[in-house]
């Protein structure tokens, strides 16, 4: 049985007083099910593990706000409908980003790419296309300073991804963007422009990052980013079927001998299919590798998104259809006919045979129960999430709800279970320290040399979603040393002797003081290994490592404190 989530606040909370304070709704509340099988955490685990899973991690004092003033069903709702809530902190702090707000062919125009900016020298001079360009000392002048300009604002929005991730109050919104531009993985060395990621992120996943799986799936399917990094712009009708020009004028034919000098002289073309996107698509975006496609519906679906390319994508030109580009013929995909002599039309009845596909409805519903709750998928909400998508038209919003009510997510077996990718560890770091990234991108690079880059992973099936792919000795080591680092001063935007709990531990005895830096950074969970490592100041495995730099001499202080308890492994864990 189900009920709105709304209803479960009021009937569980009393909450009344507070929906009469609420902005007017915008967005269709989630349903939320009703479980026989208790929850296994206490209330107050719950929720530190919902801030911990569906947020960057906790700031000191969210989770007493949200236990005392709200109650986790309430502070769900905002969570899993951010339309409906402002976002005060977020919108001021993107206020430093002024390259949010500008169009790529603006950004492109302003700062384009250097064989961009020589083809539009050679057209400003009049110069003959078999006539030599030499670039004059003002020229290059010229292009250093939009060069200069360009790189300042890649790392502006760079930047500003990781200060959405640490400021916004609509933290599961952050969250399932990542998710999704992880899901739908492009790499930032294969982009038609240096600005192509910031219209992905902003245009392409955002808006869809809690709405209906086919319209984010279409997003992508048309953005410059996936179609020039998966070379589907280049993609053509084969030499072995029709244009759509063709196919037209065969139809248009007088007589049959015309129509087949037509198709005769159409199929002597040289043509170029790619199988690249269509191959994807099915694989690692909707089907799944076992999802019941043959490499016939590849090679099909390559053929129904030949003509789905790219107007000027070095300028920063979005999507376009070109007829003389698609392949015309029929074609079956999945056991669908799709008649001959469409156009766009044929990629668009793909993308709605695929979202709606049984297997792409298990393949996303284990990817997001595998992220949210446990490294292996527990089957039986696997199911219940598989059954919401196809119930509710993909309905990514419902989808968390199952997830996010569910008695599999507060096992205790889910409870710090996951390990945080260095993209969630340093976002988590800021938060919980009060930290504000810096516009320069110099706060991002910390993930990097943590092993994530930002739209980094080369290959399309993105970073890795388990704990065994990002935990051996190095990757630990370097945890503990970016925690060390934070003690010692040197991440940008965070200040040990400004972070909020400090002024309360001033002259406190040792053995309190450590006990606060795990209450407030660890929310009091930790083993005795962690416990003792606090309480003594002394990390085996940095000893070990020969770590000296990283040991405290004697009893340790507030920052040796808290670089400890940022390299433990319950602040790893999430």
């Amino acid at each position: 049985m189900k009920r709105s989530l709304v209803a479960a606040v009021l009937a569980s909370l009393g909450a009344l007083s507070a929906c009469s304070h609420s902005p007017p709704q915008v967005v269709p509340e989630p349903t939320l099910p009703g479980h026989e099988e208790p929850r296994e955490l206490a209330v107050d685990q719950q929720v530190k593990h919902a801030l911990n899973r569906l947020t960057y991690g906790p700031r000191p004092g969210d989770a007493t706000a949200v236990l005392r003033q709200e109650g986790l069903d309430r502070w769900l709702v905002r969570e899993l409908t951010p339309e409906n809530w402002p976002d005060h902190a977020g919108d001021s702090a993107l206020a430093r980003f002024p390259v949010l707000r500008m169009s790529v062919r603006d950004l492109v125009d302003s700062s384009p790419q250097q064989d961009v900016f020589v083809r539009r020298r050679r057209l400003e001079l009049g110069l003959a296309a078999t006539a030599q360009y030499v670039m004059t000392a003002e020229d290059s002048a010229r292009f250093k300073a939009m060069n200069d300009l360009g790189n300042r604002r890649v790392n502006e929005y760079l930047g500003a991804k990781l200060e959405r991730a640490v400021t916004s109050d609509h933290q599961l919104e952050e969250v399932m963007t990542d998710f999704w531009e992880n899901h739908f993985s492009v790499f930032r060395g294969k982009m038609p422009t240096q600005f192509t990621l910031l219209e992905y992120d902003r245009d392409v996943i955002r808006p869809h990052a809690l709405g209906k799986f086919r319209d984010l799936l279409g997003a992508v399917a048309h953005s410059a980013a996936m179609l020039y990094y998966l070379d589907n712009f280049q993609s053509n009708a084969d030499s072995a079927h029709l244009t759509l020009p063709a196919w037209h004028s065969i139809e248009a034919a007088k007589t049959p001998a015309d129509a087949a000098r037509i198709r005769a002289a159409a199929l002597r073309r040289r043509g170029g299919l790619n199988e690249n996107y269509g191959r994807e698509l099915m694989e690692l975006h909707t089907l799944g590798v076992d999802g019941g496609y043959t490499q016939q519906d590849v090679i099909n679906v390559a053929r129904a998104l030949t003509g789905w390319t790219l107007q000027t994508p070095r300028e920063g030109g979005g999507f376009t259809f070109n007829p003389a580009a698609h392949d015309a013929d029929t074609k079956v995909v999945l056991g669908h006919v799709l008649k001959a002599g469409r156009g766009t039309e044929d990629g668009e009845e793909v993308l709605d045979i695929v979202s709606r596909h049984p297997s792409t409805a298990r393949f996303i519903a284990t990817k997001l129960v595998r992220h949210f709750v446990a490294d292996t998928a527990p089957p039986e909400l696997v199911r219940r999430v598989a059954a919401t998508f196809l119930q509710t038209n993909g309905d990514i919003r419902e989808m968390m709800a199952v997830i996010v009510s569910s008695p599999e997510f507060y096992r205790k077996s889910s409870f710090r279970a996951k390990v945080k990718t260095p993209y969630e560890v340093v976002a988590s770091t800021y938060r919980a320290m009060g930290g504000i990234p810096d516009t320069l991108a110099r706060s991002i690079q910390y993930a990097a040399q943590l092993g994530q880059q930002l739209y980094g992973h080369l290959t399309p099936d993105g970073w890795p979603d388990v704990a065994d792919a990002w935990m051996n000795t190095g990757a630990v080591l370097n945890r503990i040393n970016f925690g060390a680092n934070v003690a010692a001063g040197r991440i940008v935007g965070i200040a040990v002797n400004k972070w909020p709990p400090a002024m309360t531990l001033k002259g406190v005895p040792q053995a309190t003081m450590a006990d606060s830096v795990a209450a407030v950074l660890l929310q009091g969970e930790m083993s005795p290994d962690t416990h003792a490592v606090l309480r003594s100041g002394t990390n085996p495995i940095a000893e070990r490592a020969g770590q000296s730099a990283m040991v405290a001499k004697g009893a340790p202080s507030l920052a040796e404190l808290i670089g400890l308890a940022l390299g433990a492994p319950e602040f790893q864990r999430h």
